[in-house]
């Protein structure tokens, strides 16, 4: 599971058409840092727990991310210590937190060298958008990491169709 989060040099306002103004304690779950959600504030979004949010922390941190299912019935977000210590927080601080459906359904932006191997090649295409999102953003987080183009190239085939012809099945 990728627990990768980008950090938005955006303003989250101009983003933020409908959201959910909360008040958390930081606590603890694991080795995570974690802020809950009630069930009842992601039922207020279309694809519920499906969603991708952008999450503004006490108007200092603005991040892309997910739900985790905490086990009640709720949900978190996790919080890594790097964004713990920028927002100069620790397990047991109270924090002002904003959730708003992040504009871009997959949380994260698509590297130009997957958007143009997928340009190009119309089988792999349709196979990338059959995908689940999830599916989706493991591709491009394994491909976004890899800096030579050809290695990315190679890397995005590779994904697409391995998970082509395991679709359905768990890893």
């Amino acid at each position: 599971m990728w627990s990768l989060v980008k950090v938005f040099e955006i303003s989250f306002d101009l983003i933020c058409m409908e959201a959910y103004h909360g008040k958390q304690v930081i606590s603890q779950k694991g080795g995570y840092y974690i802020l809950k959600v009630a069930a009842e504030a992601v039922a207020r979004f279309a694809k519920g727990a499906k969603t991708r949010f952008i999450c503004s922390i006490d108007d200092v941190l603005t991040l892309s991310c997910g739900l985790n299912h905490f086990g009640d019935g709720d949900f978190y977000i996790m919080i890594s210590a790097k964004y713990l210590s920028r927002l100069g927080k620790n397990v047991g601080d109270e924090v002002m937190y904003t959730l708003a459906e992040h504009p871009n359904p997959l949380g994260v932006d698509m590297p130009e060298v997957l958007e143009a191997v997928l340009a190009q090649d119309e089988v792999l295409h349709a196979r990338f958008e059959s995908m689940t999102d999830g599916r989706k953003r493991s591709i491009i987080f394994a491909v976004s990491k890899l800096k030579d183009i050809d290695k990315q190239i190679s890397r995005a085939r590779e994904l697409i169709l391995y998970y082509e012809r395991h679709r359905g099945k768990r890893d």
